[in-house]
């Protein structure tokens, strides 16, 4: 089974040391497999692919499926977590921030209604 780094790769370069066969490779600083240096680690010392195994993300590389619907189901719950992940920041920056212009709004309203009702001499 092949290998192959996600769009979770955060560019650490841990798996550039960990590999190996020096089958990763960077170019225009996307971190990418050569498939035919990668062994995936068998007959090495290791009973795990270390590019696996020296993942902080733990998702930055993984295994790349052989089946197109399984690559595309893998593809389509990546990004529907993603935007589940943004939908939870911008509800509670709403919430965080809404209230606090409402706060700004009632205190403005309550100065101009103070003026308002202050005789002009």
């Amino acid at each position: 089974m092949a290998y192959t780094i996600t769009s979770q790769c955060i560019s650490c370069n841990r798996c550039l040391s960990t590999c190996p066969t020096n089958a990763i490779k960077v170019t225009d600083g996307k971190h990418w497999i050569d498939s035919t240096l990668c062994t995936n680690c068998v007959g090495s010392a290791y009973s795990v692919p270390q590019c696996v195994a020296g993942c902080p993300t733990f998702d930055g590389c993984i295994p790349q499926p052989n089946d197109y619907w399984e690559s595309w189901f893998i593809t389509y719950n990546r990004l529907v977590g993603k935007l589940t992940k943004k939908q939870d920041y911008w509800e509670r920056w709403f919430d965080t921030y809404s209230q606090k212009f409402a706060g700004v709004l009632q205190s403005q309203r309550d100065h101009n209604l103070t003026l308002t009702s202050t005789p002009a001499n």
